[in-house]
């Protein structure tokens, strides 16, 4: 008995030791920072989930911004830097990017354990990650999205047919935005219909959700992987299920086929991988690596992003009638609009720049220092940061910031006007990221805001929208999700309109 109490007490200490190890690290280097947690470093919310991290970091964000420009911080047990300026949060995606060249999460997992998310370019290092980027920017020039619109007002028309069914019935702003998205990703990458709006259990929804799973025993693997790196590997843990794998990979041999057997030629994402695949000879799962990094940077951030738009647009009646009429007054005789005018309307612009300000998918940004790089800690103090140590950036903090937005609680499309400039003051600033900044932006941002734009145009030329009872307000940010959403969900009322 007492030899079993002397080994379980050993462990425990021995456990305690490796978890706290490092938590002298910043201050032998006379960095600031708040005080780590074993365990869970400086922002337990990430495992406890019981606040949500935009928030804790927030916190720190407040604390610390009029002092330095960055401080010391933990996440489990590694150093992390936190940044508090938006001038320095620029620095390292742009101007030091050579420094910061990777993200956080890549090199976590590799092809061999997950052959889908191993070879999507969010997860790969350095000249890897190059390859991959060239192969997939192509898909996204302006020729193939144009052709991909039709597709997308398509999948419009059957939103507007599904909300017509449900009248008189609040929907949920993200799950009716997912609808959406999966619909449009699905038929320009996958040439396949998901259903979504005639299937509540649509297959395609349904393993793009086990992708973006935000269960606790995911939270815990993915910090397993972080601890101990060599013995996940060697115990072959992956981050997405062989069935989620083995599910995308069949989509995609069968649409190759049918499309090969049928000679179907069509302008899309698929055309594109097929010309690819022929070129460079790349492999089956490649090709399904590919369709999802499409599928992941059409569906998931697009649908929170068009939610919270809709949300501030059912909010604010004064900006939906005044976007309403620039959409009517661009409207063609045929009651829809070309895709050229519909990425030139500017209070469109406003309305989604500004939403994405207040509700940005991603709360932070995390990028790994490739290079070592002395960051001024103050105006006249530099400090070395050293390979592998990460940057977190909070974007959410940053945006709702009152030293680079007046009044930052209060939806105002007009900061964003072309009188004042657009986006571009607030970007060359560093102040406004939304789908991060540099070389490693999302790749499909310019896809994303083409169907984000398009699904707001379908929704409120048809129909006026007002916040429903069921959602609770103010909004709070749902403490269990990776993404920004809210808890509880939005929901929202849609009334026909005579056009």
């Amino acid at each position: 008995m007492l030899l079993t109490i002397t080994l379980v007490v050993s462990a425990v200490v021995a456990l305690y030791v490796y978890l706290t190890w490092n938590f002298s690290y910043w201050k032998k280097r006379n960095v600031p920072g708040p005080s780590p947690h074993p365990l869970f470093g400086n922002f337990p919310s990430f495992i406890l989930r019981n606040h949500p991290i935009a928030v804790e970091m927030d916190n720190v964000y407040r604390e610390y911004k009029s002092k330095y420009n960055f401080v010391g911080v933990f996440s489990t047990r590694s150093p992390r830097i936190f940044v508090t300026s938006a001038e320095l949060a620029k620095s390292i995606l742009i101007k030091d990017f050579k420094n910061f060249h990777d993200n956080e999460f890549a090199g976590m997992t590799d092809k061999e354990l997950d052959p889908i998310l191993g070879r999507n370019p969010f997860m790969l290092n350095g000249d890897e990650w190059k390859a991959k980027r060239a192969e997939v920017t192509p898909a996204f020039t302006t020729s193939r999205m144009k052709s991909l619109f039709s597709i997308v007002e398509d999948v419009g028309s059957r939103m507007t047919k599904y909300i017509r069914q449900n009248k008189n019935t609040p929907l949920e702003s993200k799950e009716l935005a997912a609808k959406f998205t999966t619909d449009v990703v699905s038929s320009c990458i996958f040439d396949t219909d998901a259903q979504s709006f005639t299937n509540e259990k649509s297959e395609i929804s349904e393993q793009g959700r086990k992708m973006f799973d935000s269960s606790f025993l995911f939270v815990i693997v993915m910090i397993f992987m972080s601890l101990f790196p060599k013995l996940a590997k060697l115990l072959k843990i992956g981050m997405v299920s062989k069935s989620v794998e083995k599910f995308f990979t069949k989509l995609m041999a069968e649409a190759i086929q049918y499309r090969e057997k049928n000679g179907v030629q069509r302008v899309d994402y698929l055309e594109h991988l097929i010309s690819l695949r022929n070129k460079k000879e790349i492999s089956d799962l490649d090709m399904a690596a590919h369709g999802v990094t499409f599928f992941i940077d059409g569906f998931e951030t697009s649908s929170v992003a068009m939610s919270f738009i809709l949300y501030e647009l059912a909010k604010n009646p004064d900006v939906q009638e005044r976007l309403r009429k620039e959409l009517l007054n661009a409207s063609n005789d045929q009651g829809t609009i070309t895709y050229d005018l519909l990425l030139e309307l500017p209070y469109l612009d406003q309305v989604i720049n500004e939403s994405l300000r207040l509700w940005p998918p991603a709360a932070f940004l995390s990028k790994k220092c490739t290079e070592p790089i002395e960051l001024n800690l103050t105006l006249t103090e530099k400090k070395l940061i050293e390979t592998d140590v990460c940057a977190i950036i909070p974007v959410w903090s940053i945006h709702r910031d009152p030293d680079h937005f007046e009044d930052p609680a209060t939806f105002n499309p007009d900061r964003f006007s072309p009188e004042r400039g657009g986006a571009s003051p607030y970007r060359e600033k560093g102040c406004f990221m939304p789908f991060g900044d540099g070389p490693r932006q999302c790749l499909g941002i310019r896809f994303a805001r083409m169907q984000v734009k398009r699904g707001v145009y379908e929704i409120l030329t048809h129909f006026e929208l007002t916040v429903d009872s069921k959602t609770v307000e103010p909004l709070q940010l749902d403490p269990k999700q990776f993404l920004t959403m809210a808890l509880g969900g939005i929901w929202l009322n849609f009334k026909p309109i005579a056009v």
